[in-house]
């Protein structure tokens, strides 16, 4: 059999130039195909840690859509060498058209609970001592331990009728100073500082007087006799932060948030003041005293019932710190204390009991007293005031950072926003035509309005994602002249406009700029409720690079505003706490100094005329604002 032996052929391929073209282009659209995924990764990869595990964070804006959309902002974000870890413990609650906190916000894990048949530790006598006296209460982890006064005000574990302070986990909160033992009279030894290491605390000693119980801690123990509407036992957990939130919905940071309420803070300053590096358990070295009455908790039991109560324990404790030995070298022009409500809540002006509040302000030992309130009186001398707890309560610089970063690239797709509920019986009030006003803005204006049936608006999240998505937060007198709500929205790196000076300008004269055109818009009430003005075309024609300047200033007080976990301390930072006490040390001061050259400047101005006096120097000086403060035609 043969065979052929043939040779192969080939078919003769096309090979002209469209065919060519074809596959080229065929081979860019596999590669740039291959680029878009890439860079769709890269996206994705930085979005999740915008939160911020890594040190360093790069982002920028560009979506088209919103307001500042001609906007590239690029952030990096500085670590700290050695960060403390993070803590959980929250709390809060906001005026009552603001903010409270949804069982969804809510980790119950935090709030563990000891039954009521099962026993404390023991404890032997020599470690019952007062974490008050202390010199250096950071000193050991387990120095906060002790009973008593030792432990934590306000903890996070509630053992039936009170709750259990909670222990300091931080070991980097220790310093290594040298300690000599000093024997008090108990016989308990306590530490202070060796001399060497004494002039980084000069001028800056503290002493916490020891109180009897009844003006502090057994308020806590009988936390569910604070409030008829709230549970404060559990506001008051995480040494008064309470139950810590969750991030589900990616509106906070993931550590450092927790449902505070607006009322708590005299708890947390407490527990801050125990971490204050210049404790002294020698009161003739401290600058100033400290005196941690509860007094908003206390007048708070008895607004709507057992009025006749409330004037008990101020007039029981004024008797008390007039009798002490640190009391009569200034008569107590050196002692402060924080009273967590607003003043008018202090200020009854008769013996009438039926009427609001109870007359602690009035009383002479707290009229020589620095009194620190949530917001103060315009016409008084002696109450100043300092920022509302707001939710967030960082355990390091880093945490602080993060979100500051998270806030600079921000989408704000609303030029301004409201939340709040009008306020019907109160003719003067502004709210309805704020509400009316941004109603028919529509697409400019968001509004969360809470006297609705229903209403989100007392959830934290849903306050703090709105703040976020605006360029101007709207901040209205409610009923009284400031709202927590102010703090909530710098937070949240919204700038702040405000209707009354009284609302911030004269206010918060320590902790915010006193050129107010650096971080908010003044609108004047009286345009608004006339109908002169039109608030979105004012806050329209303001130019956009004054705009970005604005809120950069925003972002950057967030730091002065929050109060740090008491559990830790910022390294570099100075939160709302360190600004309080360094301005208190620095008022004793010249108060001292008047003192001993029989002078009383600090004194000598006409005490109605106290707002101009500490903004400007001066009460005699005519000013703008002197109509706002005219106590003929004071309205809000």
């Amino acid at each position: 059999m043969r065979f052929s032996r043939k040779p192969m052929t080939f078919k003769k391929m096309s090979c002209s130039r469209s065919t060519i073209s074809n596959y080229r282009n065929h081979l860019w659209f596999f590669l740039f195909a291959c680029f878009l995924s890439w860079m769709l990764w890269i996206y994705l990869h930085y979005l999740v840690k915008l939160d911020g595990k890594n040190g360093i964070v790069f982002s920028v804006n560009n979506d088209p859509n919103d307001i500042d959309s001609d906007e590239r902002r690029m952030s990096i974000l500085p670590v700290p060498a050695n960060p403390n870890e993070s803590m959980n413990g929250e709390t809060q609650m906001e005026e009552t058209d603001q903010i409270s906190v949804s069982e969804k916000d809510v980790k119950p894990e935090n709030l563990s609970v000891v039954k009521e048949n099962e026993q404390e530790p023991a404890v032997t006598d020599n470690e019952r001592t007062s974490t008050e006296q202390k010199v250096q209460p950071n000193d050991s982890a387990t120095a906060m331990t002790m009973e008593n006064q030792q432990k934590p005000v306000g903890g996070g574990v509630e053992e039936g009728n009170r709750i259990q302070g909670m222990q300091p986990q931080n070991k980097s909160m220790t310093r290594d100073k040298k300690k000599t033992p000093v024997v008090e009279e108990n016989g308990v030894e306590q530490g202070i500082e060796d001399e060497s290491d004494s002039d980084a605390c000069s001028g800056r000693y503290v002493y916490i007087h020891n109180l009897p119980r009844r003006f502090n801690e057994d308020m806590l123990k009988n936390c569910q006799s604070l409030s008829a509407w709230t549970d404060m036992c559990l506001y008051l957990s995480n040494m008064g932060l309470g139950p810590r939130l969750s991030n589900s919905e990616r509106a906070f940071s993931n550590t450092g948030w927790y449902g505070t309420n607006q009322f708590s803070l005299e708890v947390i300053f407490h527990n801050r003041m125990k971490q204050y590096d210049c404790l002294t358990n020698n009161s003739t070295m401290a600058s100033a005293i400290f005196v941690p009455f509860y007094a908003g908790l206390d007048v708070a039991r008895y607004l709507w019932y057992d009025k006749e109560l409330k004037d008990t324990a101020s007039t029981d404790l004024s008797k008390w710190l007039s009798q002490q030995p640190e009391w009569k070298e200034m008569w107590g022009r050196n002692h402060f204390a924080v009273a967590g409500r607003i003043s008018w809540d202090f200020r009854r002006q008769t013996m009438i009991l039926s009427q609001w509040g109870n007359g602690l302000m009035y009383l002479p030992a707290f009229k020589n007293m620095t009194m620190l309130t949530i917001e103060s009186s315009p016409w008084h001398r002696n109450d100043f005031g300092v920022p509302y707890p707001t939710y967030f309560h960082p355990s390091n610089d880093k945490e602080v950072y993060q979100w500051q970063n998270k806030m600079r690239s921000q989408r704000r797709r609303y030029l301004f926003s409201f939340v709040g509920a009008p306020r019907p019986n109160l003719p003067d009030s502004i709210r309805n035509q704020i509400i009316d006003q941004c109603s028919a803005s529509r697409r400019k204006c968001k509004l969360l309005e809470c006297g609705l049936v229903g209403s989100n608006c007392h959830r934290p999240v849903n306050v703090m994602k709105m703040f976020q998505s605006s360029v101007f937060c709207l901040q209205p007198p409610g009923d009284s002249y400031t709202r927590r709500s102010a703090f909530d929205s710098i937070l949240a790196g919204c700038i702040p406009v405000f209707f009354h000076p009284g609302s911030a300008y004269v206010q918060y004269s320590w902790h915010l700029p006193k050129n107010y055109k650096k971080y908010s818009v003044f609108i004047p009430g009286n345009s608004v409720r006339n109908g002169n003005v039109s608030i979105e075309k004012i806050l329209n024609r303001i130019p956009r690079h004054e705009v970005v300047a604005m809120r950069e200033e925003v972002i950057r007080l967030i730091p002065k505003v929050i109060y740090a976990n008491p559990k830790s301390r910022l390294e570099t930072l100075e939160d709302a706490f360190d600004i309080a006490v360094k301005s208190v040390l620095e008022r004793v001061e010249t108060v001292r100094r008047d003192m001993k050259e029989g002078r009383s400047s600090s004194f000598a101005f006409d005490e109605e005329m106290s707002w101009k006096y500490y903004l400007l120097g001066t009460d005699s000086d005519k000013h703008e604002w002197d109509p706002f403060f005219d106590k003929n035609h004071t309205n809000f």
